[in-house]
């Protein structure tokens, strides 16, 4: 945290470098958790572009009083849904209709943790990958998330409960 501080407040000043290397240091977690809501390769890298900007537009008044992913993490959940609401079209045109008949159907696995990790509501995931995938502590994805600490610990309690208690999960880390 105190090297992105110092990185901020060299940005802020002006040196561009400084704003270099905190995008070098955080664009592949800012792309990861991209790809977590698009599930999209472009739009992903889109949503790094324009977490980017949204972080260069607060300087050179921006102070960083949280770890930089914890004050990015709603910022890249936001720009990832409104980028992800913007690009979802309805298709009418016929010949794209006919097309995407004779597109195959995705496989399914059983070996998907995503799959295996769709049994939980969203609110008790999104915790969970903060925690385990994001390696947040508790405090930071509290803050990221504008909850209490305390919902965050129920959430991330029920979410392993449930994990334990579904088949589903047990089977796909014996697989593994």
């Amino acid at each position: 945290m105190e090297l992105d501080k110092k990185l901020i407040q060299q940005a802020s000043k002006g040196d561009i470098g400084a704003f270099g290397t905190l995008y070098h240091r955080h664009r592949d977690w800012v792309y990861r958790l991209a790809w977590r809501f698009t599930r999209n390769h472009e739009l992903s890298l889109d949503v790094v572009q324009e977490t980017f900007a949204h972080l260069l537009k607060k300087l050179p008044d921006f102070i960083l009083t949280v770890k930089l992913t914890t004050y990015l993490y709603p910022v890249v959940k936001h720009i990832a849904f409104e980028m992800k609401r913007k690009n979802t079209r309805v298709i009418f045109d016929d010949n794209a209709l006919t097309e995407q008949a004779f597109m195959p159907a995705p496989t399914e696995t059983t070996d998907d943790l995503a799959k295996v990790l769709s049994v939980l509501p969203v609110a008790q995931r999104e915790v969970l990958l903060m925690r385990f995938v994001d390696g947040m502590s508790l405090r930071e994805i509290a803050g990221a998330l504008s909850v209490p600490q305390g919902t965050v610990k129920s959430r991330l309690h029920n979410a392993l409960e449930t994990l334990r208690e579904n088949p589903k999960t047990r089977q796909y880390f014996l697989n593994q």
